[in-house]
């Protein structure tokens, strides 16, 4: 079940377009009888759903992640700001985003506003990925081999809903390695709103000119010890999706040194259980690890740098707290992805 808690904003951290971070000094839970935390905590602000806070503001937080010990994000979330008694931001148009819930929004989404497009993606790239952190190294990868490429990130709902809680992708738009996004499913705040990820692929490349594509979910995929129980089994459909629309589909994969889990040690359980799914054939940059598939064509790449890329650029990425000096074969694999995604466009 979930947990609320109510306090007063004590801090404005930081903010940008859609999201503000902020400390709360929470109230004492009657629950428990304790008599409050001994200091500030951390929480953000959806401000697209429920508007902005200001220091001083009684609001109402979500705090169940934190209260579990969920590693993404390690913040409450501000359910509702307590000092205002309504506030209305219309939107777009009448598609709505966590449909049938308390902060269900009207997003509205860019097919609703649009002729029918095109349904072919003309031999476009799409390296679709199995973890938000493959994003970065994917793109300074490919801008790197080809830095005129229009590069789009298509957001799916598979983890993190709001595209603005993304630091890695407002720091990506801000240095010019992702060049536009669109949010599918129930994810939202892309540059453009899609009601499935198929159509996300069509507007990217119809709309927003792209030359290559990115597809991942955002921050905090799902996971579970079991086969199939993890939000990363998307990648399959969206592969098969991709080859069907008429793009060329690239696995990111999903690789590691560092991992003390076994499934996850060297190419992932992730990666292995998507080959095991999908129907169409599929590119992977060649990698030792994975060995013979019939439904893989392992090309072989100029492996990048892709740790020095992303130094280049003051990127910090990091892979369930590991960085490139604890697990250099993720980072490796992913720009690798993204170099394979430049040579297509040769």
């Amino acid at each position: 079940m979930p947990s609320f808690r109510s306090g007063r904003v004590a801090e404005i951290l930081a903010e940008r377009p859609g999201l503000q971070r902020v400390t709360v000094v929470l109230d004492p839970d009657p629950e428990d009888g304790s008599p409050g935390d001994d200091g500030p905590a951390r929480a953000y602000v959806l401000t697209e759903l429920i508007g902005d806070v200001a220091v001083g503001d009684e609001v109402v937080c979500n705090t169940t992640a934190v209260e579990w010990g969920l590693g993404t994000g390690g913040w409450h979330v501000v359910h509702w700001n307590l000092s205002r008694r309504s506030w209305r931001r219309k939107g777009p148009g009448h598609i709505m985003k966590l449909r049938y819930t308390s902060l269900q929004a009207d997003t509205g989404s860019a097919e609703e506003h649009l002729d029918d497009l095109p349904t072919g993606l003309d031999d476009l790239p799409v390296v679709v990925c199995g973890v938000h952190s493959q994003v970065p190294c994917v793109a300074v990868a490919l801008k790197a081999v080809d830095p005129s490429a229009r590069l789009v990130y298509v957001m799916t709902d598979g983890a993190s809903l709001p595209l603005a809680f993304s630091d890695l992708v407002a720091t990506l738009r801000a240095d010019g390695l992702v060049d536009a996004t669109v949010t599918a499913g129930h994810a939202f705040g892309g540059d453009l709103e899609a009601v499935t990820v198929a159509s996300a692929l069509t507007l990217a490349r119809h709309q927003l000119h792209a030359d290559a594509v990115v597809v991942a979910m955002g921050p905090g995929v799902v996971g579970t010890d079991t086969t199939l129980g993890t939000t990363a089994v998307e990648v399959a459909t969206i592969l098969d999706t991709a080859a069907a629309l008429g793009g060329r589909p690239v696995l990111c994969l999903r690789v590691s040194e560092g991992d003390p889990r076994e499934r996850h040690r060297g190419v992932s359980h992730h990666s292995r259980t998507v080959l095991d799914l999908v129907h169409t054939p599929v590119l992977v940059a060649a990698h030792p690890l994975l060995g013979a598939r019939g439904n893989v064509t392992a090309l072989p790449v100029d492996e990048p740098d892709t740790p020095a890329l992303l130094a280049e650029h003051g990127l910090r990425v990091t892979t369930m707290g590991r960085g490139p000096d604890e697990d250099r074969a993720f980072f490796q694999a992913a720009g690798a992805a993204g170099t394979l995604a430049a040579t297509l466009l040769r």
